[in-house]
C-alpha cells in the first residue's frame, strides 16, 4: 500500500479512537517509519494493541502532560498516561531545547507507554547536531542472571552522534538477543523464531513464538546483557518515578491498568569538550574502522545507523506490504 495513503489511514484510526489530530499524527508517523526502516515488529503489528488500550482507557486520549523544570538543563515530565509516542516525543524535544541552550539536556519521563523504536528519538537530536542517549524500560521478558523468572524488559540502550554527513551514528540495541516485538509478530503470523533466543516456561529452548512469550527471552552476552537490562530499569524506572522491577505492564496482555513506562533522554553538544574539533575527530574515527581489513563474510564495514538508513531510502520508494493477519486486524478497526 502507498506510504502516504497508509499514513492517512492510521491517522484516521487514531483520531476515531479519540486521539487529537496532533497526537494521531505523531503516532502514525512513528508507526509508518518503523515499517520503512525494516522494523515491522514496531509498526502495523502494534496498531491493534494501541487501539485496544485506548478503548479500555488505559491510554489517555486527552492527557494533561505536566512539565517540571528542575534547572535550565533538567526537566521532569509526567505524561499522564499519554500514548508512549507522545510522552517520549515531548521529552526528547525538551531535552534538545535544553541542550541547545546550556550544552546539556536531561529529561526523565514517567506515566508513559511503549514508544516504538528508540532510534526515532535519537534521530531528532542528531539532526540538530547533538549527541544523545535514550533509555526506556519494558514489561518482564528477561530473567535476571541466575534466575528462572522474567523480571526485566528487553530494555534497549540507544546512542546517537552526528557524523558530519547525512547518515548519523545511531546504535539502538535491546538487552535481549532479539526484541520482543519480533517474537510478537512471529506469533501473530504463525512463524517460528530463531533458535537460541528464548526458553519456554519450563526452561527449555524453543523456536515456538507463543511458547517463548510464555517463557523468558535470553539476554545478549549472558550476565552482561542482564546487567544492561537492569541498568536501564534503574535509569528509566527508579530514577524517573515510573514502574520498575517487573511492574511495567505488558501492553498486549495486561489490561489491568496503565503501563507507567519510564524514559530517560540525555542530550549534549558534542563539542562540549573539544569544540569544533569534534567533527574532524569523529570522521577520523569512522574512517579508521571502515579501512580495516574486511571479513570475507561482508562486502562493507558499516557503522550503526547505515543499514537502517539504506533500508529507509529503499523502502520509501515502494509500497508497504501488509500481511493478511494484520490486514484483517486493520479491517476490524475499520481502517480500510
Amino acid at each position: 500500500m502507498n506510504t502516504q495513503k497508509l499514513k492517512k489511514i492510521i491517522n484516521h484510526v487514531f483520531i476515531k479512537h479519540g486521539l487529537s489530530n496532533k497526537h494521531a499524527k505523531i503516532s502514525s508517523n512513528y508507526i509508518i517509519k518503523a515499517e520503512l526502516v525494516g522494523a515491522p515488529s514496531h509498526g502495523l503489528a502494534r496498531l491493534k494493541m494501541y487501539c485496544n488500550r485506548i478503548k479500555k482507557k488505559l491510554i489517555n486520549c486527552k492527557p494533561k502532560i505536566k512539565i517540571k523544570k528542575i534547572s535550565q538543563s533538567i526537566s521532569h515530565i509526567d505524561a499522564n498516561n499519554a500514548i508512549g509516542f507522545v510522552g517520549a516525543d515531548t521529552g526528547i524535544k525538551i531535552a534538545i531545547s535544553n541542550a541547545k541552550k546550556t550544552g546539556f539536556g536531561m529529561v526523565g519521563v514517567k506515566n508513559s507507554g511503549h514508544y516504538g523504536l528508540s532510534s526515532f528519538y535519537a534521530e531528532q537530536a542528531v539532526k540538530k547536531n547533538l549527541m544523545v542517549w535514550c533509555f526506556t524500560n519494558a514489561p518482564p521478558a528477561i530473567a535476571p542472571y541466575g534466575s528462572t523468572k522474567a523480571l526485566f524488559g528487553t530494555n534497549p540502550v540507544c546512542f546517537g552522534a552526528p557524523t558530519g554527513n547525512k547518515i548519523p551514528f545511531i546504535l539502538d540495541a535491546s538487552a535481549s538477543i532479539i526484541n520482543r516485538g519480533k517474537i510478537r509478530r512471529a506469533e501473530k503470523l504463525g512463524q517460528k523464531i530463531p533458535a537460541g533466543v528464548a526458553l519456554d516456561k519450563n526452561g527449555k529452548p524453543t523456536t515456538n513464538a507463543k511458547k517463548a512469550l510464555e517463557g523468558v527471552q535470553l539476554p545478549i552476552a549472558e550476565f552482561k546483557g542482564s546487567g544492561l537490562a537492569w541498568m536501564v530499569d534503574i535509569v528509566s524506572g527508579v530514577l524517573t518515578g515510573a514502574n520498575h522491577g517487573g511492574k511495567v505492564k505488558d501492553p498486549f496482555d495486561d489490561l489491568t491498568g496503565p503501563q507507567n513506562v519510564g524514559h530517560l533522554f540525555i542530550v549534549i553538544k558534542p563539542g562540549i569538550f573539544v569544540g569544533k574539533n569534534y567533527l574532524t575527530q569523529i570522521k577520523k574515527n569512522l574512517k579508521a574502522v571502515k579501512r580495516l581489513p574486511r571479513s570475507n563474510m561482508i562486502k562493507k564495514i558499516l557503522y550503526p545507523g547505515e543499514n537502517k538508513y539504506a533500508k529507509y531510502k529503499k523502502n520509501i520508494k515502494k509500497s508497504i506490504e501488509i500481511p493478511d493477519n494484520i490486514l484483517q486486524e486493520m479491517n476490524k478497526l475499520n481502517a480500510i
